[in-house]
């Protein structure tokens, strides 16, 4: 069922890259609500992914963009505006990369270089697109941007590694940048906390699976899925969200506020895992 609530307005997402990605499914939501829309991902994904399958379903343009890169950052505000015909109202930070992880290097053996890169990749790329949109003046007033974090920002997670580093620095940015587009330009930023969500990405950190199961148990109302993640997400790009800004946004089934459930202590009781 849609609403149209984003009957009229323009957005750049950023990440998509197979029918796994939160940004994917967010693309098609937002398409769906009524609005038009341009996907960014690196050159390197293009190659590797399914965006151009994406991008003829929802009629969209394809700009490439490395998220680290100023110059890219730049090319894309401006031609998502031509090719959109206006600032742009919405756009989605769905960016995230750890070689850490990826080599299973633990976080007290962390490879600097790699820790540098998920730092740069899944954060500062992130201010780097507010402080070149804000000087271009590329989002439009009370426009909407939102970043996806997760929980280890705040928690430690075993296993979740330098990615929690990234993350904690993903929702300072938005707090401080939040004040400032705010004050300046009516611009809200939040992050959403997501459920553990099988993903591409998600998939890559060792353990996943049980993360999820474990998630899902304690949850009162279970893990969100992708398809819940993008019709929250509509919301926060919508007209009916216009005062809410610099927030960390639980999407987690309450599992960020249970210390302990019915579900999961039975579970562990049945199945005689204490």
């Amino acid at each position: 069922m849609t609403h149209n609530l984003l009957e009229g307005k323009r957005g750049i997402i950023f990440g998509a890259i197979n029918e796994q990605s939160l940004a994917w499914a967010i693309a098609k939501q937002a398409h769906e609500e009524g609005a038009k829309i341009v996907l960014t991902n690196t050159p390197i994904a293009l190659r590797f992914g399914k965006l151009q399958d994406l991008a003829k379903t929802l009629d969209a343009e394809i700009i490439p963009a490395d998220a680290t890169n100023e110059d890219d950052l730049k090319n894309l505000l401006v031609k998502a505006q031509e090719s959109l015909g206006g600032k742009i109202d919405f756009i989605l930070h769905a960016v995230a990369m750890s070689s850490n992880i990826r080599k299973k290097r633990e976080y007290n053996n962390l490879n600097y270089t790699f820790y540098q890169q998920t730092l740069e990749t899944s954060a500062i790329s992130f201010h780097k697109l507010l402080q070149i949109a804000f000087e271009l003046d590329a989002i439009a007033e009370y426009g909407s941007v939102v970043a996806l974090t997760y929980i280890a920002a705040q928690r430690a997670y075993a296993r979740y590694n330098d990615m929690s580093d990234a993350k904690a620095l993903l929702e300072s940015i938005t707090r401080n940048f939040g004040m400032i587009y705010g004050e300046k330009k009516h611009v809200r930023i939040n992050t959403i906390s997501q459920s553990p969500t099988i993903t591409t990405a998600g998939s890559g950190i060792d353990g996943f699976s049980t993360f999820f199961k474990i998630s899902d148990y304690i949850s009162p109302l279970g893990n969100a899925s992708a398809q819940e993640c993008a019709e929250f997400c509509v919301t926060l790009f919508s007209d009916y969200t216009r005062k809410i800004t610099m927030q960390n946004i639980y999407h987690d089934g309450g599992f960020s506020t249970t210390g302990m459930s019915n579900k999961y202590i039975d579970f562990l009781e049945n199945t005689n895992k204490i």
